[in-house]
């Protein structure tokens, strides 16, 4: 008969703390951010890109705002001013409205500190800059866990893979091991949402 104070307690694996990143922090990090944020994770958001790049009413010449200079309101109020009518159909206005609710402004990978276990990427590209990023940052001490979800750059692209990231990141919190259950999480997510993510295990010293 064991109480409820028993000898040993179930082991709790520590919270995780997840990171979503594309390539302008715009819309399919900051998709997965809000969802994940809403089904009570810890999760920051990044892009991996060398700027903001908009697309604008010159079609051949897009908005370009600078990572680290420039908030989710400035872009707004620039975009606004330009052509609210065009920003309001092509969904920019309502994702920027999104964002401003989230976080002040949109954050670069390259430039931050590293402070998650586990990234998922929503391209291949953003992956294999985040991937030899950690690795440029050299160190062996810290472990990450870098995942891509391939994801179209569209808003409903967005709003459908955000949702599989936060059952993705669920299934990673809720392993006591995901160093050694990966592959099966990752398998029975492919079961279950019909893609396979690709992954890689980095490691680098904390700062």
């Amino acid at each position: 008969h064991s109480s409820l104070l028993g000898t040993r307690p179930a082991k709790m694996s520590e919270p995780k703390r997840f990171a979503m990143v594309c390539a302008a922090n715009m819309n399919r990090s900051m998709e997965a951010h809000k969802v994940l944020l809403e089904g009570g994770l810890s999760v920051t958001s990044y892009g991996a890109g060398s700027r903001v790049k908009l697309p604008s009413a010159h079609r051949d010449n897009p908005n370009v705002f600078e990572f680290g200079q420039t908030t989710y309101e400035q872009i707004y109020e620039t975009l606004l001013a330009e052509d609210p009518a065009l920003y309001e159909k092509n969904g920019l206005k309502q994702m920027l409205e999104r964002n401003m609710k989230i976080k002040p402004a949109p954050q670069r990978w390259q430039d931050s500190q590293i402070t998650c276990d586990v990234v998922v990427c929503f391209e291949e590209r953003v992956f294999d800059t985040v991937v030899a990023d950690v690795k440029s940052r050299g160190g062996s001490d810290e472990t990450l866990l870098v995942i891509n979800l391939d994801v179209l750059d569209s808003l409903d692209s967005a709003a459908i893979a955000a949702p599989q990231a936060l059952r993705l990141c669920e299934m990673i919190e809720k392993s006591e091991d995901w160093e050694c259950e990966c592959d099966d999480i990752f398998e029975l997510f492919q079961k279950q949402e019909g893609r396979k993510p690709l992954y890689s295990v980095c490691f680098y010293d904390a700062e």
